[in-house]
């Protein structure tokens, strides 16, 4: 797939998604959630790929939020069905990514941009972020999953608070709250989000998955999280990876997973 919005480029194991609409505040459109869901889905299959680094062009926003012209005059039933494409093919599967997802977050991240980055693992957040869910403004709620994720960031009344008086907060509050991981200055943003990244690719690829898929389950009202763990726990001792760490530690090197 050629894409239009985004720019992707693998660079040393990590998959670089950019979002590419500067002019627009990289605001997201059909085409965009079209794109990311492609990119997405197609890391879970490409072994060159450790992990993802998603962020937005230009240095004023990460993604500013939803075009809101392409859906102005949606009906009900229209406006079910975009919620649930994008929870469907994009912000849930960046979730349930097998490679870890990270956020880099430089410059505004409201309403859908903001569910964005907290569909993602792990985010930081440059100093000139701002972050909200300014929906009911609109006459709306979030709708890619920011009611359920916020409380899970930041706690119910916090996400309350954010969504019923539609307020932007700073990236040291966001930081307060875990909202994001980390708070750089924004020439840093990338260089930190690489050096997470390094480390994140020096640990077992199966491992990371699996860890992925045992915390997403306690937070999933469907599942038992103790049980997947369970789960994957055993999963990880039919690894090769496995028999490498285990080895490794025991011969006081630095082991060499190949994610097998």
């Amino acid at each position: 797939m050629e894409y239009q919005q985004t720019l992707a480029e693998l660079k040393n194991g990590i998959l670089y998604i950019t979002i590419n609409r500067p002019q627009k505040l990289n605001a997201l459109n059909k085409e965009v959630l079209t794109e990311l869901a492609h990119a997405v889905a197609s890391a879970q299959t490409d072994k060159e790929i450790r992990a993802i680094l998603l962020t937005g062009a230009g240095e004023k926003a990460f993604v500013a939020g939803a075009d809101i012209s392409e859906f102005q005059n949606y009906n009900l039933e229209e406006g079910r069905q975009l919620a649930k494409d994008g929870h469907d093919n994009v912000f849930n599967a960046i979730e349930n990514s097998t490679k870890p997802v990270i956020a880099a977050i430089n410059g505004f991240a409201l309403g859908g941009g903001l569910e964005l980055a907290m569909a993602c693992h792990i985010r930081i957040a440059s100093e000139n972020a701002k972050l909200g869910l300014p929906e009911v403004t609109l006459g709306l709620i979030p709708g890619y999953g920011g009611t359920q994720r916020l409380a899970q960031l930041v706690g119910k009344g916090l996400a309350l608070e954010m969504i019923f008086t539609a307020d932007m907060i700073s990236a040291e509050k966001a930081l307060q709250i875990g909202l994001v991981n980390h708070v750089v200055p924004q020439t840093d943003l990338l260089a930190k989000a690489d050096e997470l990244i390094e480390k994140i690719k020096s640990r077992a690829p199966l491992a990371l998955a699996s860890a992925i898929k045992a915390v997403n389950a306690g937070f999933n009202p469907k599942a038992d999280g103790f049980q997947t763990e369970i789960n994957e726990f055993g999963n990880c001792f039919n690894t090769d990876d496995f028999k490498e760490g285990t080895t490794a530690f025991l011969e006081k090197r630095k082991p060499e997973f190949k994610g097998v």
